[in-house]
């Protein structure tokens, strides 16, 4: 079965290989929940295209940097081969970002759509970014489509990755991970086998086992804790499934727009197709036989999905 079902057309893959810098953001504040939003500075990775030699027809686009955002309990760390295939095949920089209170970025006991875009438009900004292309799995989806509706001026176009832009529940899945993660931090395990061993009756799949296990690092005693704030995380779920906007009449992103949604995925049925081009009236979507995890599951489909999109502009 060919992995990638789609309403675009066909594609094209290019060779070379880009170079990668990181940078990390101070160390990280804690405040009050009351307080006013304040945008935290992320920590992140640059991966840079290749030098043209010339023997290429420039790209519309080239040059212009593309932002990716990992999902929840994720982070920049996720999504470094694709965005070093990106940056060869579409000759622009990936920035890879890690979120608040994710991989090596400041904690924060808030944690909501509003925050998440607050930080990226301050780094957009920080940074004097201009035609960024925005890329988001799952909580990043929301993060970016947050983004764009908030300040479409900082955003050329935008591929959310299988979330849609509705208030949606969580599955209980997520819920049962955060126990188990709760409940590893106070066993203080010394070893990764001892910890996979006692996440397995929260979290039974393997693979979003090993995810979640990645987190993990040594305290200054040698015992293992999750260097994310599994407290702050916990209370901030139900925030994870709202979306901000709710009146696509008050609030839309007149850019190109790109939905990838997986065929095995249930986060965005064909029934919120109508309030994404309310929101996003240039959207058009397409679907990759995967489940939730598309860039993980299926990178190539992915990468071609992505190419032929931002391709298109010669």
């Amino acid at each position: 079965m060919n992995p990638l079902s789609r309403s675009t057309t066909p594609l094209r893959a290019l060779l070379a290989r880009p170079s990668t810098t990181t940078y990390a953001a101070r160390t990280a504040r804690t405040f009050a929940t009351t307080r006013p939003l304040a945008a935290l500075d992320l920590t992140y990775d640059v991966h840079e295209p290749p030098k043209d030699d010339g023997s290429r027809g420039k790209l519309a686009s080239e040059g212009a940097p593309i932002l990716i955002l990992h999902g929840l309990f994720g982070s920049r760390r996720n999504n470094r081969s694709i965005s070093k295939q990106l940056a060869r095949d579409l000759r622009r920089p990936i920035y890879g970002l890690d979120l608040r209170n994710h991989g090596e970025s400041p904690h924060d006991p808030r944690h909501d759509y509003e925050a998440l875009a607050e930080d990226v438009e301050h780094f957009i900004n920080k940074h004097r970014l201009s035609g960024s292309t925005l890329i988001g799995h799952s909580m990043g989806a929301k993060t970016v489509m947050t983004v764009a509706l908030r300040s479409p001026h900082l955003v050329r176009d935008l591929i959310p990755v299988d979330n849609a832009p509705v208030d949606a529940t969580l599955k209980t899945d997520f819920a049962t991970y955060i126990k188990g993660m709760a409940a590893l931090q106070e066993a203080e395990l010394l070893k990764h086998s001892e910890a996979n061993v006692f996440m397995k009756p929260y979290v039974p799949d393997d693979n979003v086992r090993f995810f979640l296990c990645s987190n993990l690092k040594r305290n200054e005693a040698g015992k293992l804790q999750f260097k994310i704030p599994v407290n702050y995380l916990a209370k901030a779920l139900d925030n994870m499934g709202d979306f901000p906007f709710k009146n696509p009449d008050e609030a839309r992103f007149e850019g190109r727009t790109l939905m990838v949604r997986g065929t095995k995925s249930h986060y965005v049925p064909d029934e919120t197709l109508p309030i994404i081009g309310r929101f996003f009236p240039l959207f058009k979507y397409v679907d990759i036989d995967s489940g939730h995890w598309i860039i993980s599951e299926k990178p190539e489909a992915f990468r071609q999905a992505v190419i032929e999109f931002l391709g298109e502009e010669k």
